[in-house]
């Protein structure tokens, strides 16, 4: 094997490109976290554990009043969740990086959403699996469909991975998808790998966990986008045994321990009061509402309306590639994420991120109207 092979292919994420064309004159719709910075009491409980000592090594799979709160916050969703199925994690990213890498082999499968997150592929692929991308489309809300999946079932399959809310189409999986999607994971005998980052950022509806009965579920979260605190890289998974004890094993091989002054910051935050949280949401409603009443004005723009996460996933009918128009708009110093950045099938579509003040939106908006009415008249 050549050294370095599994790398192949594999650049920085659409995202990062973007990001670093920003300049001080521009309106980033582009970054995908909260514009809000954590509680008073929180950032208070990060102090304090620095000032009492916490800052030697912790156990591996995280401290067990942490571990005790995030089972308890979990049993909402499967009432025997102890704190024994919970592991600590540097952010969602190594959570789903350690998963990758015990239950990939070469020469497995494994179903991805297309479009979805943008580290699920590179990590499939650098723990030697192969991507087989599902569709998400408009026309169904982004939510996935069980004939899609069976369509691309193989022997070799080995696990379904689902993100709700979605990163990046906002769309959120009801109860009786959630369902059909368990049901099909079973009669293939799969791994369902179930990214809940955003499981607080749900506007009209209810978030439906896929943790549950189905014994064979892998739940990722983190507090970071919840609690404001992205730069922490504070994750956690979920997961029964024996396969919790194999990924601890993984976690102490990859960061020997989680940070130990933010675990008592994540577990003021799960403790302390939540108004910070539920202001935060109101105020994401608000501008998602914004947003989306803007770009369905714009001719040429279609855009539904997201249930969950920041950000909207609109369609678009002129002739030019994503990644052509995202630099178009970058031009006029408005920064987005072209959809192909989230797979093929977000071609034709933009992301914008709605974690920006509602003055901005409106500037960010009025820049793209403008840029969708030069490209009306190519």
């Amino acid at each position: 094997m050549v050294v370095g092979s599994r790398l192949e292919g594999i650049q920085l994420s659409g995202i990062r490109k973007m990001f670093e064309l920003t300049t001080e004159k521009s309106i980033n719709l582009g970054l995908g976290e909260p514009d809000f910075q954590p509680a008073d009491h929180i950032k208070q409980a990060l102090s304090e554990a620095v000032e009492k000592g916490f800052n030697k090594y912790g156990p591996t799979g995280g401290i067990p009043e942490l571990r005790d709160a995030l089972a308890d916050r979990a049993r909402k969703y499967r009432d025997d969740i102890s704190a024994n199925d919970v592991i600590v994690t540097t952010g969602s990213t190594q959570a789903l990086e350690i998963i990758a890498q015990y239950l990939f082999e070469l020469g497995d499968d494994v179903l991805l959403p297309d479009p979805g997150f943008v580290l699920n592929v590179p990590q499939a692929k650098i723990a030697g699996a192969r991507p087989i991308m599902y569709p998400l489309k408009q026309e169904h809300d982004f939510i996935p469909q069980v004939e899609d999946l069976e369509k691309r079932i193989t022997p070799n399959t080995i696990a379904i991975y689902t993100n709700s809310p979605s990163n990046p189409t906002g769309g959120v999986v009801p109860k009786e998808d959630v369902k059909a999607i368990i049901q099909f994971a079973s009669d293939h005998d799969l791994w369902v790998v179930s990214d809940e980052v955003y499981e607080r950022m749900v506007y009209d509806t209810e978030h439906q966990s896929f943790l549950g009965d189905y014994e064979k579920v892998i739940h990722v979260n983190s507090l970071s986008k919840t609690y404001a605190m992205t730069g922490w890289r504070f994750g956690f998974l979920i997961t029964k045994a024996p396969i919790i004890d194999k990924l601890t094993i993984l976690n102490y091989y990859t960061i020997a321990c989680p940070n130990l002054p933010i675990q008592h910051a994540a577990l003021a935050a799960l403790r302390g009061p939540q108004d910070h949280v539920n202001e935060m949401i109101k105020e994401f409603k608000r501008r998602r509402d914004l947003i989306v009443d803007r770009l369905n004005k714009i001719d040429g723009i279609d855009c539904r309306v997201p249930k969950g996460a920041f950000y909207v996933f609109p369609k678009y009918d002129f002739n030019i590639k994503s990644q052509d128009f995202a630099m178009e708009c970058a031009k006029a110093n408005l920064i987005c994420t072209h959809g192909v950045a989230f797979g093929d099938a977000g071609e034709g579509h933009m992301r914008f991120s709605y974690a920006n003040s509602l003055e901005n939106i409106e500037k960010g908006m009025d820049i793209f109207e403008e840029v969708c009415s030069k490209l009306s008249q190519m």
